[in-house]
């Protein structure tokens, strides 16, 4: 991409409504909105104006708004075009743009010029993208108090605290003649401890973050007729998987998507597991393991009143992914008698439930939401992504490492190091630090036109 050119985009959804913008942004932007309107709009100011064509007819009538460089969205001289909505007359502009000199953006790259022009930080530039995607008010409201440079002051908190250590660690190195053991001072253990807090909540904000805007992938796995696509159905709200009293009903994996107070959950029921009887059986449950290797947990369906002593579950265990955690689901408790309390003990977790009557499925909720992680929101919680994560992750492993490098070994030099790169790691997340091939993945994923 050439920084120097003018980008236009359709910022609406393509089809029919009552208004559509096309948005351009760019060196050319003045230039066009003067051939493209007759005038240049004043600053900010919106204006009713006749588009015009190259023959001067009017292509659409409607509000053009102007915001000069530096005062927009991306830095740059933006003019948005609002007209009425339909592809036809959107493309018909966005053509016209073309014609007098602009290009089609590409995905995401509006922000990412607001990103280059110092107009907001990558991650948010990043809310951004998890606003227009979230899919609960709760994730909404992370996104958003991550856009408004929440997340960013707490990287930034995470970040001054190790400037001021390594700071600490550097000048003892560059006067060692002094008769003091700045590497021995107690000041210096103190402050090592307060970027572990510092990292501490900032960890769990953005995995609480991470949470609403990705979810928890689970698989339902048993044997046939234990209830699995009553529990899909119970767990959905409404019924989204065939049930009858028939073995081998499920064939394909089927998948929902629920929310539990905020937290996405990705539910797929799967084919039930046993010698296959048909080629089209084999499959299905040859599609049932690969998802179950996928998920982040695998929940155990177990008949109470043919298997109270949960015997399938031993009997399948090969076929179980050894590193997915299971949960053991002793379903139809409203007809057996004697069934299995919920266990947290030793082996697999237990949950007692009916899928027939609802009876056992709120404690069913919680035990997902404790496998997580998550709680109850607060105002805290972020916006966040794996990427993220794995930055923190990372610059914590440096830190760790420092206090190893400084309790064993005095090695100041090694510690500054290990400071230097957890700083980084950190950088990272902001965008301080960063590569092109980042950057073009992150944007890639954004909507043309935003």
């Amino acid at each position: 991409m050439a920084a120097t050119d003018t980008i236009v985009a359709q910022a609406t959804p393509p089809g029919r409504g009552g208004i559509g913008i096309v948005r351009l942004s760019g060196p050319k932007t003045p230039e066009i909105a003067v051939v493209l309107l007759g005038r240049l709009p004043s600053p900010r100011l919106a204006t009713f104006l006749r588009f015009l064509d190259g023959k001067q007819e009017p292509i659409d009538a409607g509000l053009a708004l102007f915001f000069p460089a530096p005062d927009s969205y991306t830095g740059e001289h933006v003019l948005e075009l609002q007209g009425h909505g339909g592809s036809v007359v959107q493309e018909a502009l966005t053509a016209r743009a073309i014609e007098l000199g602009a290009r089609r953006a590409l995905p995401g790259e509006f922000t990412q010029r607001a990103f280059l022009n110092d107009k907001l930080d990558l991650t948010q530039a990043e809310a951004i993208g998890d606003l227009v995607d979230a899919g609960s008010r709760e994730a909404a409201r992370a996104a958003m108090r991550s856009l408004q440079g929440e997340f960013s002051v707490m990287v930034k908190g995470v970040t001054e605290a190790l400037i001021g250590l390594r700071t600490y660690v550097e000048a003892a190195i560059d006067f060692p003649e002094e008769e003091i053991d700045f590497l021995a001072d107690r000041a210096l253990g103190e402050r090592l401890q307060e970027v572990r807090d510092h990292f501490d909540v900032v960890e769990q904000s953005a995995r609480q973050g991470r949470l609403l805007r990705e979810g928890m992938t689970v698989v339902i796995a048993g044997r046939p007729n234990a209830g699995k696509s009553s529990l899909m159905n119970r767990l959905a709200g409404y019924d989204a998987a065939i049930v009858t009293p028939l073995p081998g009903t499920t064939r394909d994996v089927l998948r929902e998507r629920i929310d539990i107070d905020g937290m996405p959950l990705h539910v797929l029921d799967t084919a039930g597991l046993r010698t296959a009887l048909d080629l089209a059986e084999e499959e299905g449950i040859r599609r049932a393991e690969a998802e179950m290797l996928r998920a982040d947990r695998v929940l155990f369906v177990i008949d109470a009143i043919e298997d109270p002593a949960g015997k399938a579950y031993k009997e399948e265990r090969q076929r179980l992914p050894g590193d997915v955690p299971v949960t053991l689901v002793f379903n139809k408790c409203d007809l057996a008698i004697g069934v299995p309390v919920a266990d947290t003990g030793s082996g697999p977790p237990r949950i007692t439930l009916s899928a027939a009557t609802g009876q056992g499925i709120d404690t069913l909720r919680a035990h997902l939401k404790s496998c997580m992680g998550y709680h109850a929101l607060d105002g805290g919680t972020v916006s966040a992504r794996a990427r993220h994560l794995e930055a923190l992750a990372r610059a914590r492993a440096h830190v760790e490492e420092a206090v190893r490098q400084l309790t064993e070994r005095r090695a100041g030099e090694l510690v500054a190091e290990e400071l230097r790169a957890a700083q980084q790691a950190l950088g990272e997340i902001t965008g301080e630090f960063t590569t092109e091939d980042l950057l073009g993945r992150i944007f890639s994923g954004f909507c043309v036109g935003k």
